[in-house]
Formats: structure tokens, sequence, C-alpha cells
């Protein structure tokens, strides 16, 4: 198993969910954590963005699944 690496992030929880189901149904171990990151152009108001995590080893095959570019979410 590889380290959990990000694979995209998304405005909110709710959207994690959403996509961590769709990588968990193509297989895919799969989980989430609010990053530092303002989601908010007012400080303070966002609940920030939320990284989407896979293992290292998987993460070529969740970007395929993801639509996602290869490179850096």
């Amino acid at each position: 198993m590889g380290e959990p690496v990000p694979v995209t992030t998304v405005a909110d929880e709710l959207e994690a969910d959403v996509v961590c189901g769709l990588l968990r149904s193509a297989g895919l171990e799969c989980g989430f954590r609010v990053t530092g990151e303002e989601d908010s152009a007012f400080e303070g108001l966002g609940g920030g963005r939320v990284a989407i995590l896979v293992n290292s080893d998987d993460l070529e095959t969740a970007q395929k699944v993801l639509g996602a570019k290869p490179g850096p979410p």
C-alpha cells in the first residue's frame, strides 16, 4: 500500500462524499480531509477546501476515474 496522496480538491464535505463514492465504486480506497485553503474571498466565512486522498499506488487510476489530468491536483 502506498502513502495517502491528494488526487483532487473539492468545495465541501458533501462533494467529497460524492467523489469518494465514485472512487470506491471503482474499487479504490479513498478518504478526505479539510485543507487550510480558504474557499471564500471573505476570510473566515468559508469552511475551506477538502482534499480527496487515495493510496499513491492508485493515483493514476483515480485520476482516470475522475477524468483528471495527470500531475499535481
